[in-house]
């Protein structure tokens, strides 16, 4: 167990401005642990600073996580200039450490940093509407298109081969095989489900390696609830959650979005009857995703847009099942049968995405079809 963190000592190391008056837990997140830290500035009034404890487990090399999110976030600050938006609400703002770093190592290890609470704005486990679907694609393709000039050898890689789908199979046999924990009897349909679905695992991979899809600066955790949605306008702001930015495929970061937003329950939803893959988010997305990279994507990249969808939601069951094959070491978990639900709930939308996949396709040359850009066609 993690001892509980020293915050008076822990905060002293940063920069924040005011009196600091108190600190908040924040339950969601697979990953980190974090804080809401509130201070009180010289004129009276409160403002607020995200605190984070990394996962150093599943980020071996901290450093350069907070190299990559240092120099990505430079970048977009200066891209957002240039069109005339506000940086400080488009993306994160990291508070340096008094010594000027970007990170605060503890004296027990534990690696911290802190950003700017960006103020009347939210994340949201899932869209309260169509709009939002929409313009949370148009975020993650924007994010796309302002970094499309980054220089993409300047990126650590902070997990290699996170989305190498057929190197995951491998490691995942790897799991089934050594059964540490001696669970594998109990899940032999969901794996008889991927091994069913195994040739699959080295399409995107292949493509990359043959250079027939191009290296990109990508996000690879493009959830709905990493996209901040402003209060007043319903529009996304600000694209979080950079810890995963490194070289990869637009594909990775389409079809991740997918599986994270047209599922009609939550990811650990144990009553498989709830679980739906929506069309019509698949739909509204696909229209937001190619309104703001129109342009930038190449014709393979179009081609295999559905097809990602299915491939990031296999991956991300298959994580999840080796996971609770490992004896559950990468995913916090509320009770034991967790990423095992988990998992189930990628795999039924796995199997919805088989049954409608021609319609998928349907929808991706019928949206590139359509550019909402032009003034003339209003969003519904």
């Amino acid at each position: 167990m993690i001892p509980e963190p020293c915050f008076p000592e822990i905060l002293s190391h940063f920069n924040f401005a005011g009196e600091y008056t108190g600190i908040v837990p924040h339950r969601f997140g697979h990953i980190h642990d974090t804080y809401f830290a509130h201070y009180r500035g010289i004129n009276g009034r409160g403002c607020r600073y995200v605190i984070q404890r990394i996962n150093h487990f599943v980020f071996k090399q901290p450093e350069m996580v907070m190299d990559n999110i240092l120099a990505i976030t430079t970048h977009l600050r200066r891209k957002l200039t240039g069109r005339g938006k506000d940086p400080e609400r488009g993306t994160l703002s990291l508070i340096p450490t008094r010594d000027g770093k970007t990170f605060y190592r503890a004296a027990d290890g534990q690696y911290w940093r802190a950003y700017v609470f960006i103020e009347n704005a939210q994340t949201y486990m899932v869209p309260e509407n169509l709009q939002h679907v929409y313009h949370a694609a148009r975020a993650y393709g924007d994010f796309q298109q302002l970094l499309s000039d980054f220089p993409i050898d300047q990126l650590h890689c902070t997990i290699p081969d996170f989305h190498h789908t057929s190197k995951r199979f491998n490691t995942f046999m790897e799991v089934v095989e050594q059964d540490p924990v001696e669970r594998a009897s109990k899940v032999r349909a969901e794996i008889d489900f991927l091994l069913q679905r195994r040739s699959g695992t080295s399409v995107l991979v292949g493509l990359i390696e043959k250079g027939k899809l191009p290296l990109r600066v990508t996000h690879n955790d493009t959830k709905f609830n990493n996209v901040m949605i402003d209060d007043h306008s319903g529009e996304a702001i600000c694209v979080i959650d950079l810890d995963t930015v490194m070289p990869g495929s637009a594909l990775y970061d389409f079809g991740d979005a997918i599986r994270s937003i047209a599922n009609t329950a939550g990811e650990d939803e144990p009553d498989l009857s709830k679980v739906h893959f929506n069309m019509q988010v698949f739909n509204k997305y696909t229209e937001g995703y190619l309104d703001s990279t129109r342009g930038l994507l190449t014709r393979t990249e179009i081609e295999n847009l559905a097809f990602s969808a299915w491939l990031m939601t296999l991956e991300c069951g298959m994580r999840f099942l080796s996971d609770y094959l490992s004896g559950d070491v990468y995913f916090r978990i509320d009770h034991e049968h967790h990423n095992l639900d988990r998992c189930r709930t990628q795999f039924k939308l796995v199997q919805d995405m088989e049954a409608g996949f021609d319609t998928m396709q349907r929808i991706v040359r019928d949206c590139l079809e359509t550019d909402r850009n032009d003034s003339r066609v209003q969003l519904h």
